[in-house]
């Protein structure tokens, strides 16, 4: 099995995370999307600060590159990034009666198949548990559904996301520990 090193994101990286996903994003979604439909997922998909800032995004590494990033958020905003309109909910959630966030989840493409995505959601889940939180909830592309179906995730509803022009069909998500 690989092992991933991983460290919290800093306001530094987001040029270099920047890059990542918009790989991810052009290449990973090919097999799914139509290209509009990948034009559009850029204005709605990407990082959110506010996870740098938390302290909740992370970055995983293999062979001193970044094979990867993701977060967890105990905001109440599911997924988005700073440039996408709507859908901003900063409000913190209770960990008592309310999932957290698995967010901004992208694996490189020149490491994808290699365990970024599940060594990333462990991680993540594994923080939001220790902050007291029983289940995560996140948004899933058709790209990453088999991943987070295969990590115990149950489809809770499927979406359409038009915001960025052409139709984007996503699911959402949920697991409890």
């Amino acid at each position: 099995m690989t092992t991933f090193a991983f460290r919290t994101a800093q306001i530094a990286d987001l040029d270099a995370l920047g890059i990542v996903m918009d790989a991810a994003i052009g290449a990973l979604q090919r097999a799914f999307l139509s290209p509009d439909q990948i034009t559009s997922s850029r204005a709605i998909m990407g990082l959110d600060r506010q996870l740098v800032i938390d302290g909740t995004y992370f970055i995983a590494f293999l062979e001193d590159r970044i094979a990867g990033c993701g977060g967890w958020s105990r905001r109440a905003t599911l997924y988005g990034g700073d440039h996408s309109a709507g859908l901003r909910e900063p409000r913190l959630l209770d960990p008592a009666t309310e999932p957290a966030r698995i967010r901004a989840m992208y694996t490189h493409p020149a490491f994808a198949r290699r365990g970024v995505g599940r060594a990333m959601l462990a991680h993540c889940e594994a923080a939001a548990r220790a902050e007291g939180f029983a289940a995560c909830e996140l948004m899933g592309t058709l790209a990453g559904v088999p991943l987070y179906l295969s990590a115990g995730y149950h489809v809770i509803e499927d979406i359409v996301d038009d915001r960025g022009g052409a139709p984007v069909p996503m699911q959402r998500m949920g697991k409890v520990f």
